[in-house]
């Protein structure tokens, strides 16, 4: 992937935090999600007062990528931090969408993360080194 493409994508999840809903916990989560065709999906975390029912924003552009009958994903760019604040620090997926982008995305999925200032590339099997896969599991 080019330098150019993951500024660009950097840019669309910092973007994207403007459009979080995080009443909450004040933390607001952008991403741009890259498929393998090139189209860009975006997400942003929403929130719930009853806390399980609230989604990240890395699950919302998957969703949103899904539902648009993408399946092949390239790379994700996360951006976060507290909300209307600049982005200070690295902003890691959770546990539970580093599993979903198991479920979707091979080993080498790449998981590009900024502190505002400097960019982090990560594959997804070093984030999830022993996520539950399908594949090794036989289902």
């Amino acid at each position: 992937m080019s330098e150019e493409i993951r500024l660009m994508l950097v840019s669309e999840a910092e973007k994207m935090r403007k459009a979080a809903y995080a009443p909450y916990s004040g933390f607001s989560v952008g991403a741009a999600l890259l498929c393998k065709n090139g189209n860009i999906y975006k997400g942003v975390n929403i929130e719930n007062s009853s806390f399980g029912a609230g989604i990240c924003a890395e699950r919302s552009a998957f969703c949103t990528a899904i539902s648009a009958g993408e399946k092949d994903f390239e790379a994700i760019a996360v951006a976060g931090g507290k909300s209307f604040g600049k982005i200070t620090d690295y902003c890691p997926p959770c546990g539970i969408c580093r599993q979903f982008m198991t479920e979707f995305c091979g080993g080498d999925f790449k998981i590009i993360l900024s502190d505002g200032k400097n960019i982090r590339e990560y594959d997804l099997s070093f984030l999830a080194p022993f996520g539950f896969d399908k594949n090794r599991f036989g289902i």
